[in-house]
C-alpha cells in the first residue's frame, strides 16, 4: 500500500511547532511526514527548492502528496480540520500505477 507523503515547513517557530505536533498527532501508519526547517536549510538545499516549488511564502505549511495544503495558502492557521481534509491520518485510496 503506498503511504501519503506529508511535508512540513517550518522555520522553528512556536507555531510551527504547533503544526508539527498536530501533524504527528494525525499521521497513520500510512503517513510518511518529513519536517524541513527552513531557518537551518537542509545539506542539499532540498528544503528551499522544494517550498518555491509548492509557492510557500510562510509557515508552518504542510504539504500533502504535493499539494499545498488550503489553509496554508492564505493567512489561515493549520488545524486540525484543514488537515483531515487533507488526507492525514486516512488511508490511500486512489493509487494510480
Amino acid at each position: 500500500m503506498a503511504k501519503r507523503q506529508i511535508e512540513v515547513f517550518t522555520a522553528g517557530c512556536p507555531l510551527c511547532d504547533e503544526a508539527v505536533k498536530l501533524v504527528k498527532e494525525l499521521a497513520c501508519e500510512n503517513c510518511e511526514v518529513q519536517i524541513y526547517d527552513l531557518n537551518k536549510g537542509c545539506t542539499t538545499n532540498e528544503c528551499r527548492e522544494k517550498a518555491v516549488t509548492y509557492g510557500i511564502h510562510r509557515v508552518p505549511a504542510v504539504v500533502v502528496d504535493g499539494k499545498l495544503v488550503d489553509c496554508c495558502g492564505n493567512q489561515k492557521p493549520v488545524s486540525r480540520e484543514t488537515l483531515i481534509a487533507a488526507g492525514i491520518g486516512q488511508k490511500v485510496t486512489n493509487i494510480l500505477i
